[in-house]
């Protein structure tokens, strides 16, 4: 298990865009389309989530709820919004597993 310690802001962001790139590959493989925005990105990937049995509404979820890691480690405007080192953990171990999915439904 990998111990994150001084930089859960920067592994949370890694997290969320691991499983951000994961969900757009999916929607390229599907779908033929390219979408950029981040909320594109979870329209589309919720949209095809509800047709694929092995995604499991948890992927859905997170992809939604982890944003705010971004904007926490990209912008930074409110020092009380900070991640957890056990935030940063459970992100981490939900994108590889978002990840492992998505890569196992492309093949």
């Amino acid at each position: 298990m990998l111990e994150v310690v001084h930089y859960s802001d920067e592994a949370a962001r890694a997290a969320y865009l691991a499983a951000l790139q994961a969900a757009q590959a999916l929607i390229w493989e599907r779908t033929g389309k390219v979408v950029k925005t981040h909320r594109g990105v979870r329209s589309s990937f919720g949209r095809l989530a509800r047709e694929e049995p092995a995604i499991g509404p948890n992927f859905t979820e997170f992809l939604a709820n982890s944003f705010k890691f971004k904007q926490i480690a990209d912008y930074d405007t409110d020092p009380k919004a900070v991640v957890a080192s056990g935030e940063a953990q459970e992100a981490i171990e939900t994108a590889t597993r978002f990840v492992d999915c998505i890569a196992t439904l492309l093949g």
